[in-house]
């Protein structure tokens, strides 16, 4: 691609020859293990590859494990310095399978798999109201919304209120306050509509309120140190900041009508989202919703702990009664009101579907979640995998699609449907 088509649509300059920016955890990987071929190990890389070639991600990551085992663990690319408006004489940090990279929205799932966990520990009933635990959150006309609504955006709160300062977002009691004081657009539960921020502080009250803890620290004790992780936090502290691999707004500029749905679901146009997302006081802050850290290979362990019905290691980390209904359907396939786009929830995950449906074809049995659009994180207990794919790059529209499509059909296509007696349990 020429420097003139990278400027009009805003990429990062690709090298000729990619094993120059690739980063491969060897000792990471092993197929065999999985009686999984090298040639279908190849066969999902060259399809990160493409993706990779499309300049709209400086930065990739990927894990994929099927039956447990890791058979892909690689990275391509630059954590920083690569972006489209980076200066040519900018400094490039290679992107590893160690970087850290902010989940964004992926970071709902492990936040709903805490209020579940909490749900097992009797410290909450997901069908009582969120004000019988938080009694502020009653006034405006939201005294009868539950904790289960807010997990299947079902809130009726899906944004903050327009015109509300960015810097709120790191005000935790601030947010709080506004959160309590807005008038939700309904209240019956019937209507999807994405809560992209709102839910996760909301959650968070509701966590702090019966565990007399922060949620970080819940975070910690309950999954980031039973899964063994090194990163697993909301936001970064202070001396990880310049292992935080940046951020960056990639593709051609949005134009109405898509540019209004991205301000309706994130609350600012895609340049001011790159700018926040790169902000110290965000990568700082504890933002349930949408600034969970990690790497790929964390996110896969976490899905497939979920895929082992709790397990890890030997480890119970919740029952598997607790997976069983954080990923169980709620309502039918509906219109979402905010990303105006047909989706299945649970309380906390996205869903596939049959014929095909967000997680590919035949995914009827796959959960997971999707950050800030091109971050994909699931699993698919049909296929007993559980999949990674992480990167740095935003675009909302543009001719990465195909390709971003392309892998994940490609991995659908190189694990057919496992027959129902060898699946995991979960998929029963």
């Amino acid at each position: 691609m020429n420097r003139f088509a990278r400027r009009a649509l805003h990429t990062c300059k690709i090298p000729g020859d990619l094993a120059t920016v690739t980063f491969r955890d060897a000792a990471g990987e092993n197929p065999a293990a999985a009686g999984v071929s090298e040639g279908t190990v190849e066969t999902i890389w060259r399809s990160v590859q493409g993706l990779y070639r499309t300049g709209v991600h400086p930065g990739i990551q990927i894990s994929v494990r099927h039956r447990g085992k890791q058979i892909l663990h690689r990275a391509i690319g630059h954590a920083t310095g690569n972006g489209p408006h980076d200066s040519p004489n900018a400094v490039r940090v290679p992107m590893t399978t160690e970087t850290p990279i902010c989940y964004f929205s992926a970071s709902k799932a492990v936040t709903a798999l805490l209020m579940h966990m909490l749900a097992e520990q009797g410290l909450v009933n997901l069908m009582d109201p969120v004000s019988y635990y938080c009694p502020e959150f009653a006034s405006s006309g939201k005294r009868t919304i539950t904790v289960h609504q807010i997990l299947s955006h079902r809130g009726g709160i899906p944004a903050i209120p327009r015109e509300t300062p960015i810097d709120v977002l790191w005000d935790s009691d601030e947010i709080w306050r506004l959160l309590c004081s807005a008038r939700p657009v309904e209240v019956d539960g019937a209507k999807v509509a994405y809560h992209a921020i709102t839910g996760g502080f909301v959650l968070q009250r509701v966590l702090e309120s019966v565990t007399g803890d922060t949620i970080e620290n819940y975070l910690d004790r309950h999954l980031r140190r039973p899964l063994a992780m090194k990163w697993f936090t909301y936001g970064v502290a202070p001396e990880y900041l310049n292992d935080l691999a940046s951020n960056y707004a990639t593709g051609p500029t949005p134009r109405f009508p898509v540019s209004w749905v991205v301000n309706r679901a994130l609350g600012g146009d895609i340049r001011t989202v790159e700018r926040v997302t790169n902000d110290p006081r965000f990568q700082e802050a504890v933002i349930p919703a949408g600034n969970l850290c990690g790497t790929a290979e964390e996110m896969g362990r976490f899905f497939q702990m979920m895929l082992n019905g709790g397990l890890w290691n030997g480890q119970r980390i919740c029952s598997e009664l607790t997976i069983r209904r954080a990923i169980q359907q709620f309502g039918s396939l509906q219109i979402d009101r905010t990303m105006m786009v047909p989706m299945r929830f649970s309380a906390g995950m996205m869903l596939g579907g049959n014929p095909v449906g967000l997680w590919g074809q035949q995914s009827r049995f796959a959960f997971g979640h999707v950050g800030l659009i091109n971050k994909l994180c699931w699993a698919d207990a049909a296929r007993d995998i559980s999949v990674s794919l992480l990167n740095t790059g935003f675009p909302i529209v543009g001719h990465h699609l195909p390709a971003l499509a392309k892998f994940v059909y490609t991995v659908c296509d190189r694990f057919p449907l496992i027959p129902e007696h060898r699946r995991p349990m979960i998929a029963a």
